[in-house]
């Protein structure tokens, strides 16, 4: 039965708003200034635009670090998972399950650690723990039962979708993500409630962690055209059946993690994988940044001029192509300016790309490693975009590759979360995209959702 508002329901509403957003938004500034760290000393490199991925580590210092790395974890996870109280999952936690203190923040900090040392998995569960359990300890404090007053499932919610908006700075998935896959239930209340919490956990964070944007998109046409609606069409029939595959996958990768002894071998052997995949192929470490940027950075000049994309030299030179060409990986070679006769060795790159981030993410998942897959998805989606970009470009060079990356994106995380406006505004807020673009990105999220929907109905 929906609450009536009164004078005392606003005020513990706006008290939570700022209290919790502050709190929230500083864990996930922090949390972020931590990954920077774990990279720094994992791999010698800090993740940000001019370095998207560790293209430039060693490639023994990158195997060395994403098996040192989750094998630490495999052992500390063993016994959080079988010495002490488990921690709950986030939607577990808003279920009211509790959360216990020391062990959640142990277990958030892990997640960091791992993807820091270079596992190919999500950090964005982190801040979704931290807040949950920050929200339950304030209800504590404060004897909010949802009997008078608010309602701790709400605040729950809300603050771990505060989680997420505060660590990328993207107040509007953060909100989205509380109320379309958390409470599964859109009022204005809770609209208004996630959306200011996640707006001061965004402003926090960033004024801890700085800000800039998280994928580069300005190699992108200025304008969307009628042939990027159709391309937006196609796409989002491809990423929808992608989509719901990888979902599948984490599905089951998530429901096999093994459950006694065998996190001990299984996580060092995912590390072990990882490595190896690695050597030649950089991009598919950490979170899915270099992955996605991979995607999101594939220029072709020969087709710029109709469609009036430009490449800035400073884009170029920190191009995961650019990077790549400069020797990061001994078996994938590419050229740091594509051109039309080189198109299929990029079509190639990108699929392998795709191929071995997918299998790296779900190994790291079924090994017994906790995380994300937001960002993993992000990055599928956006090589599967761009790798489609460029046949599509042939035939409409009035498009730019990285226009169709960026719809990619967002359709096949769409897919993959079964949450449409969640996974749109999350795409378009950290790559910062023209508001133009909301129409086709918009066209391939609704269709990516409703066939990923239907193939996920059709493959129990």
């Amino acid at each position: 039965m929906p609450q009536t508002m009164n004078v005392k329901r606003v005020g513990w509403l706006a008290a939570a708003t700022i209290v919790l957003g502050a709190l929230i938004g500083a864990g996930a500034g922090l949390l972020t200034l931590l990954l920077y760290g774990v990279e720094h000393v994992m791999l010698g490199y800090i993740e940000g635009p001019q370095q998207p991925g560790p293209f430039a580590v060693p490639a023994v210092r990158r195997g060395i670090s994403v098996t040192f790395g989750l094998t630490i974890a495999g052992v500390i996870w063993y016994l959080l998972r079988n010495k002490t109280t488990k921690v709950p999952s986030v939607k577990k936690a808003v279920a009211g399950e509790r959360m216990p203190a020391w062990q959640t923040v142990l277990h958030v900090v892990l997640q960091i650690f791992i993807v820091g040392s270079g596992a190919s998995i999500g950090r964005e569960v982190a801040p979704r723990e931290l807040g949950a359990m920050l929200a339950q300890r304030f209800c504590d404090l404060f004897h909010i039962e949802g009997d008078h007053g608010i309602d701790r499932r709400m605040v729950v919610a809300v603050a771990a979708g505060a989680g997420l908006g505060g660590v990328y700075n993207a107040p509007l998935a953060g909100m989205f993500f509380a109320v379309e896959i958390l409470l599964v239930d859109v009022t204005l209340e809770k609209v208004a409630f996630g959306l200011g919490m996640s707006a001061v956990a965004a402003f926090v964070a960033s004024s801890i962690k700085g800000h800039h944007t998280f994928y580069d998109i300005t190699a992108m046409q200025p304008e969307s055209t009628p042939s990027l609606m159709l391309f937006a069409l196609l796409c989002g029939v491809a990423c929808g059946v992608a989509g719901a595959l990888f979902r599948k996958g984490s599905s089951w990768a998530e429901s096999h993690k093994p459950a006694g002894k065998a996190i001990l071998w299984q996580m060092p052997l995912a590390g072990v994988f990882t490595g190896l995949v690695a050597t030649a192929i950089p991009q598919i470490m950490g979170n899915g940044r270099a992955a996605a940027q991979l995607g999101f950075s594939t220029f072709v000049p020969d087709t710029a001029k109709a469609s009036g994309a430009i490449q800035s030299q400073a884009a170029a030179a920190a191009s995961p192509w650019t990077l790549l060409a400069n020797g990061a990986g001994p078996i994938i070679h590419t050229e740091p300016t594509l051109t039309l006769t080189q198109l299929w060795m990029a079509v190639g790159v990108l699929a392998v790309t795709f191929a071995a981030k997918v299998a790296t993410t779900l190994l790291t998942i079924r090994s017994g490693a906790s995380g994300g897959v937001l960002q993993p998805g992000i990055a599928l989606g956006a090589t599967l975009g761009a790798l489609l970009g460029l046949v599509w470009i042939l035939g409409f060079p009035a498009d730019s590759v990285t226009a169709c990356a960026l719809i990619g994106a967002a359709a096949l995380l769409a897919a993959s979360q079964q949450a449409p406006l969640m996974a749109m505004c999350l795409v378009m807020e950290l790559t910062e995209a023209p508001i133009t673009f909301f129409v086709p990105v918009g066209l391939a999220v609704a269709v990516s959702s409703i066939v990923s929907k239907w193939v996920l109905s059709h493959n129990h």
